[in-house]
This record gives C-alpha cells, sequence and structure tokens, in this order.
C-alpha cells in the first residue's frame, strides 16, 4: 500500500496534466480504479468547482479512493508519500480545514499538504471489531411485556413499551426502569404485570427490586421520562399510561412514592405517550411535558381491516386528535397545568414523540413534538413562559412532497458539526426516517431522501431513535428501532414484515452516514417487533449499551463490546440550575476537533436515555478544554482533562469528582465481525 500512496501523491502532483472532469465521472463509475486514476479524480475535485459540479467531484474521489484504499494502509507510509507531492490548490486545503469533506478527501488533503492525520485515523486503520453483544439473560433481566391483546386488536395494545435508564440511587451505575401494560378489564391473560425496576450489581448483572421500591403498581403503562423534579438530588420518575399517568417522587432510600395526587397531576384520563423534563422559563425547577395521542376508549373502539375481512388496528385518523400538555413545576413539590397559558394548546396533534432541542441557539429550550399524520410541531420559547409553533416555517411539520407522515420518535443533536441542532424523525413503513438538517437560519432541510440513510429506511416501520457515538470517534451515529403494528402486515404488503432489525448507521464525517447493523452481531441484527430504546454506560468501560423493548415480547439488553477509541464521560450538577443540569451545554475539544451536547430529557420514543453525557475522543486521550453553559447563564471552563473516566461538574466549582473508567468485567464475545464491513 505505501507504494499506491507514493504513486497517488505523485500524481496528483501533476494534476495540470489536463485529465477532465468528464474523466473523473467514467473513472468513478468504474468498477475499479488505479491509484493514477483516483489521482485525476482528486486533482478534478481541486478545481475549484462549486454547487452540484463539487458535491459530484467529492463523490468521485470517494468512490475511487475505497476501491484503492484499505484499512491496513500504514500512516507512516503515507506521511512519507506526502514529500514526493506537492501542493493541490487551496480549495482542497479549505475543504479539509472545514471538516465538510469526507476522511477520505480529507486524507488526499493531508498527505498532500503535511497536515495532521490525526482525525483520519479512525477512517483508514484497521476497524474496531464492534459487537452489541446480547447479555439480556445473564444480565439478569427477565421480562415480557404485557400489551393486554386477547383478539379485539384495541389500539393502544401496539404502541408499547418504554424504557428508561436511571441511577435511581446515586450509586453511579445506571439501573434499569421498564414499563409495562396490563390484561384489558374482563379479560385477564398474564395476570398482574407492573413496570419492573432492575437495580444494576456493579458486575454485569441486575436484580429485580421493583415491589421492594414501591413501583409494583398495575397501570396499562406506556412511557417514561426521569428527571429531579424536586432538586433533592434524587432522580424521579414520570410513568405515562392510557388514562391515568404516575408520578414517582424518589425518596432517596431505594423507595418511591406515588405523588400524583399531591402534585397536582391527577385527573386527565389521556392516551399519554412520550414525555420529557424541561426547565423551559429557566426557574431553576425541572417542568413536564407530555405528548398524547389521540382519543380512544374501549367504548369508542372502532372497526377497520386491511383485507376487508379480518379486524386490525386503526390508523390514528380514525380517531380525533388529543394535545400534549405541559406542567408547570411551581416548586412546592406542585405542578399546574400550563397547557393554555403557555400557547402549545393543540387538539388537533397526534403525539408519539418529544425532543427537547435548543433549535435557534438562543440558550432557551423548545419543543419538538413528533405526530402521527398530523404536521409535526416545533415550539419556539419565546423567553416569557410562552411558546410559538414554527414546524410549518421552519420546513418540520410535513414530508418534502407535502405529507403529514406517521411520525413515531424524534432525537435531536448536531451530527455534522455545524454548530446547529440537526433532527430525526421515524415514520411509518414506506416513508423513510426523517433527517432534518439544520441549516441555522431557522430552516431545516430533509437529507434523508438522497442520504442511505433514507433509502434503508423506506421500507421499515422505526420507533424509537437516538444519535449516540457507538464507536467514540466523536461523531453522533443514528440507531432506530424497527417493528410494525400490524403481525399479518405480509398478507397485504410482501415487501414489509412484521418483525424488522433494527439500524444503526455510522457517521462518516461529511452529513454522510453508512448503515452497519449487519456487522454488529447477529443477535442484535435479528428482526424484532421493537418500540422503546435508550442508551447508557451500563458496566464504566466508557462505551455506550442499548436497551431495547418490543412490543408483547422480552427487553434486550446489549452490550458494547470491541471498540479501542476513547472516550470522556460528564456528569453534571446544578446548584443554580436544576440538579440534573439538564438543558447544559457542554462543549469538548481535543486537538482541532470540537464537539458538544445539550443534555436532554426525554427523545427516542416513549423512554429516556441516562442523564450523563458521553464524548468520544477517538485515538485523543485528553480534551484539551472543557465548556459548561448551565441554564442560568453559569459558564465552567476546565482545561486538560484526561479521558478514559466519569467526572462530576457542579455548577460554579468545576469538577468535584472522578471515577476511572473500569476493564475488569466483560462478557465473552462471539462471532466478532468487522464494525465497518470490511
Amino acid at each position: 500500500m505505501m507504494r499506491t500512496f507514493v504513486i497517488l501523491s505523485e500524481r496528483i502532483s501533476r494534476f495540470v496534466s489536463g485529465h477532465g472532469f468528464s474523466r473523473a465521472k467514467r473513472i468513478a463509475k468504474r468498477k475499479s480504479a488505479s491509484a493514477a486514476e483516483v489521482a485525476a479524480v482528486a486533482e478534478e475535485l481541486a478545481s475549484g468547482s462549486s454547487g452540484a459540479r463539487a458535491r459530484n467531484n467529492e463523490e468521485a474521489v470517494i468512490a475511487a479512493l475505497k476501491r484503492c484504499a484499505t484499512p491496513k494502509q500504514s500512516f507512516s507510509a503515507a506521511c512519507g508519500a506526502v514529500g514526493r507531492g506537492t501542493a493541490i490548490t487551496a480549495s482542497l486545503k479549505a475543504c479539509f480545514d472545514t471538516k465538510r469533506a469526507s476522511p477520505a478527501v480529507r486524507l488526499v488533503a493531508a498527505m498532500t499538504y503535511g497536515l495532521s492525520l490525526v482525525p483520519l485515523v479512525a477512517a483508514f486503520l484497521p476497524a474496531q471489531q464492534i459487537q452489541l453483544h446480547d447479555i439480556t439473560a445473564q444480565a439478569g433481566i427477565h421480562f415480557i411485556h404485557n400489551n393486554g391483546a386477547f383478539g379485539k386488536k384495541y389500539l393502544p395494545e401496539t404502541m408499547g413499551p418504554g424504557c428508561a435508564f436511571i441511577d435511581y440511587d446515586n450509586d453511579g451505575w445506571p439501573d434499569i426502569l421498564l414499563v409495562n401494560g396490563e390484561d384489558w378489564p374482563g379479560h385477564p391473560k398474564s395476570g398482574a404485570t407492573t413496570p419492573k425496576l432492575y437495580h444494576n450489581n456493579h458486575d454485569g448483572t441486575f436484580t429485580d427490586v421493583t415491589r421492594k421500591a414501591g413501583l409494583a403498581v398495575p397501570m396499562f403503562g406506556l412511557g417514561v421520562a426521569v428527571g429531579d423534579y424536586d432538586n433533592d438530588g434524587y432522580d424521579d420518575i414520570f410513568i405515562s399510561a392510557l388514562g391515568q399517568s404516575h408520578l414517582f417522587h424518589n425518596n432517596g432510600n431505594g423507595t418511591f412514592t406515588d405523588v400524583t395526587k399531591s402534585a397536582g397531576l391527577w385527573g386527565p384520563n389521556e392516551f399519554s405517550t412520550s414525555a420529557a423534563w424541561v426547565d423551559y422559563d429557566r426557574d431553576g425547577k425541572l417542568d413536564l411535558v407530555v405528548a398524547n395521542y389521540v382519543q380512544w376508549s374501549i367504548p369508542g373502539d372502532l372497526y377497520c381491516t386491511l383485507d376487508g375481512a379480518h379486524k386490525s388496528y386503526c390508523t390514528p385518523e380514525s380517531y380525533k386528535g388529543a394535545s400534549a400538555r405541559l406542567w408547570h413545576n411551581l416548586g412546592d413539590g406542585k405542578f399546574e397545568d400550563a397547557t393554555q397559558k403557555a400557547k402549545i394548546y393543540d387538539p388537533t396533534s397526534k403525539g408519539l414523540g418529544v425532543a427537547i432541542l435548543d433549535f435557534n441557539g438562543d440558550g432557551w429550550p423548545d419543543i419538538l413534538l413528533a405526530n402521527d399524520t398530523q404536521p409535526n410541531k416545533l415550539y419556539l420559547n419565546r423567553r416569557d413562559g410562552t411558546f410559538e409553533e414554527k414546524g410549518i416555517s421552519a420546513g418540520i411539520a410535513f414530508s418534502e412532497d407535502g405529507v403529514a407522515r406517521a411520525g413515531m420518535g424524534v432525537d435531536a443533536a448536531d451530527y455534522d458539526r455545524s454548530g446547529h441542532t440537526s433532527i430525526i424523525i421515524t415514520n411509518f413503513a414506506n416513508q423513510m426516517l426523517s433527517l432534518y438538517h439544520n441549516e441555522g437560519n431557522g430552516l431545516f432541510v430533509d437529507e434523508a431522501p438522497h442520504s442511505e440513510v433514507g433509502r434503508a429506511t423506506l421500507v421499515t416501520l422505526g420507533f424509537g431513535c437516538f444519535f449516540f457515538d457507538y464507536d467514540n470517534d466523536g461523531w453522533p451515529d443514528i440507531f432506530v428501532a424497527d417493528g410494525h403494528i400490524e403481525d399479518e402486515i405480509e398478507r397485504v404488503q410482501k415487501r414489509v414484515t412484521y418483525a424488522e432489525p433494527p439500524h444503526v448507521f455510522r457517521n462518516l464525517g461529511g452529513g454522510k452516514f453508512q448503515e452497519v447493523t449487519g456487522s454488529l452481531g447477529a443477535a442484535f441484527a435479528s428482526p424484532k417487533v421493537a418500540r422503546g430504546a435508550a442508551y447508557a454506560d451500563i458496566d464504566n468501560d466508557g462505551s455506550l449499551d442499548v436497551l431495547l423493548m418490543t412490543n408483547g415480547g422480552p427487553a434486550y439488553l446489549f452490550h458494547n463490546e470491541g471498540g479501542g477509541n476513547h472516550s470522556l464521560r460528564i456528569k453534571l450538577v446544578g446548584t443554580k440550575s436544576n440538579r440534573d443540569g439538564i438543558g447544559a451545554v457542554v462543549r469538548v475539544a481535543s486537538g482541532k476537533d470540537g464537539q458538544w451536547q445539550m443534555l436532554h430529557s426525554g427523545s427516542s420514543y416513549l423512554s429516556q436515555s441516562e442523564l450523563v453525557l458521553t464524548f468520544g475522543l477517538g485515538q485523543a486521550t485528553t480534551a484539551d478544554s472543557i465548556e459548561v453553559q448551565w441554564p442560568s447563564g453559569q459558564v465552567d471552563k476546565l482545561t486538560n482533562v484526561s479521558g478514559s473516566q466519569t467526572i462530576t461538574v457542579q455548577e460554579g466549582k468545576g469538577i468535584v469528582g472522578n471515577r476511572a473508567y473500569s476493564r475488569s468485567w466483560s462478557p465473552p464475545v462471539q462471532n466478532t465481525i468487522n464494525h465497518r464491513g470490511h
């Protein structure tokens, strides 16, 4: 391979020889390409083209480089080849500096200019052997979701359940909460079923402590949100349900108390789905936003059919909508319904997913509501206790062709380091995932139709979804939980199945993603009827693990194994701000690489991931700088923080605790497969 890169750099030095754009296009379309031909394509990219032509050129370079480069390329050899080449053009150097180009294109620039190759190591070194290994049984998690189904096909049966990670006892190890349904009145099937709380035993196993914790409360539960609403240092639990939702206060001694009535949340009889804690008025107290689906009841259940002969689950068009509800925290353990006062009341909504984001970067949390067959809602925080709906003007309400899709799960993150928060929304089968890129001017553009993300999700039906850096390379990847709602869908749609594999899309940089699901392990990639999903580092090894729920089936816990990159985890403790630090923005810089995340509740579908931020550092071992912007306005700055640890940052004080990663426990790895598909 050293000879290949020497030839490549030599050819680049002769780019004035006259290879044209048409030749570059022909090379890119061929099934094989020599190093010399790759150089010809590279010089076209460097020729200063712009717009669509430049994008085509970049894709040509990527395609050709993939054919001549292998993961075994020696970086010392590549660097040695630099001296044999000459500078291409300033435009290529600019492409490298902005990090908008793919790793392959940036490698050409780096070789030619002698620039640092550190950001490219992950793209060309031997790939990490990452697996998401099913450890559910050995972890001691024995759970089967009760959806209550007995043949009538009531709509709520097919919607749940959700799940959450919560460190309820503050021992630094994430515990697991699984939401459950119950039997329908008069139709006993599974007996008494309740949510389940599993305590993390610090050795890769969990113990069911539901009854001891006071959470053995029967309900037709659907979703969950975790947050410390009274700032006592212990996270509380809100479980959304069909009928009466429940708020459980953490007593700080391993038990919870149902405070739904005393907190003022008793009364609404709704079809509540996803929820999120958010300090929308930045008064230091967490408020609660709850999505509601449709107006459904057993007496009002409608008959729908797919084939004209058998009852099927109705789509939401058959029922009237229901407004999301906003509960304002009064600070004395009580809440008031601020839905109408805050101007988010909208009875046409059919909400399933809730995400908190700051889409215009003004420091105030906004609310995104994913609606099923109704336009998605984006509520802009007006900073005065009210919101203004901006979904249509921002471009996230409909698909590109003006259709209100079946929005399910949702998440938000800056996936391309643009400095702006972009959005993913899962949709129904034959609608594909929405990947709304934030253009930074109040507008979003759906990139999915033109990407592998869209092509791969066109037929599947997505529910839970989130951005997470599963390989710790510093770029947020995408997870999607899939599964249809109708168990006999194959009878009427041959391309669609009831159980479907999940999706994981690896972030390649430059706004591009590659699906890697099949390489993460056979158990992980097997078809499931999935719904809620969440992530956390369950064993303090610095890599994010995945919790996945299935409708009418088991919960799955997948352990992340085989990664070689470094990471840094940050736990926030607010003082003037809410105790969890929800809404805080954390920026981490290592060398020339900078990334940021906002700590948030909610997202995914009916679920809640851990309230700790994980920053992948790639091959770097230290964060040169960390900046925490708290909701109160306080800014804390740290320098030279070592990776491979979890640090606790307290508002106004900086680091008040740290714990090094532990690799003492690891389950057996089976059938290891290269996660990048090579």
